[in-house]
């Protein structure tokens, strides 16, 4: 065989594989939550979200190094004024927005019923962002990389899927917010790699939503 042959080959290999991932990725983030969107969401999603998230866990330690916890910091530290800018400027402007046009959503939630609030600023980072993160950022980046590349493409993906995946509470509120949060979550982890630095900006604009008055778009119970 040639090296003209060789190389080929190696490129339709490639073309396979790629394929194929990018198969395996409509069918796990659209086909699957799809269904479960077509069966009527039932009950909480959070136990299918902790499943998955042990799943590529599991995956991921077979394949990558450990994150070291202490470089993550440092790029915590380095990011957060970008992250907390951003993070302001657009708590001012749904705050703004809310009082204009829905003023009874402002601050529902910790008004209305301030324990629940206190139990999802604790518990949501840790039961729901952190496992959304891992499959929507960590895994993903890395099991379809191949398929999509590095670039805009992957982190349309990312975006879509994670937009996509809100559809489970039927209504396109959750949808539009969260295809807007993939593309900065997306953007912010091709260029940290860091699953603590995305995870943190998720948390801040998650929890944000649940107290400013968007929680009902987000979550059954919480309006």
């Amino acid at each position: 065989m040639t090296a003209t042959e060789l190389n080929q080959d190696l490129r339709s290999e490639r073309g396979r594989r790629s394929t194929w991932l990018a198969v395996e990725f409509v069918a796990l983030y659209f086909g699957l939550v799809g269904g479960y969107a077509a069966i009527g969401s039932p009950g909480s999603p959070i136990p299918l979200l902790v499943v998955l998230a042990v799943a590529a866990h599991l995956w991921l330690r077979r394949r990558t190094q450990p994150d070291g916890l202490r470089e993550q910091f440092r790029t915590l530290r380095a990011e957060l004024p970008s992250m907390l800018t951003l993070w302001v400027a657009a708590a001012i402007a749904i705050g703004l927005t809310l009082a204009v046009f829905s003023p009874e959503r402002l601050l529902s939630l910790p008004r209305t019923e301030p324990l629940l609030w206190a139990v999802v600023m604790v518990f949501y980072p840790l039961f729901s962002v952190y496992p959304q993160e891992l499959i929507f950022r960590k895994f993903l980046f890395q099991r379809y990389a191949p398929a999509f590349g590095d670039g805009w493409a992957l982190i349309a993906a990312n975006a879509a899927a994670f937009g996509f995946a809100h559809i489970i509470f039927g209504n396109w509120i959750a949808v539009a917010l969260t295809l807007v949060g993939g593309v900065l979550f997306g953007y912010r982890y091709r260029r940290t790699g860091s699953l603590l630095v995305v995870s943190v900006e998720h948390a801040l604009y998650g929890c944000l939503a649940f107290t400013i008055g968007l929680g009902g778009f987000l979550y059954h119970g919480a309006s």
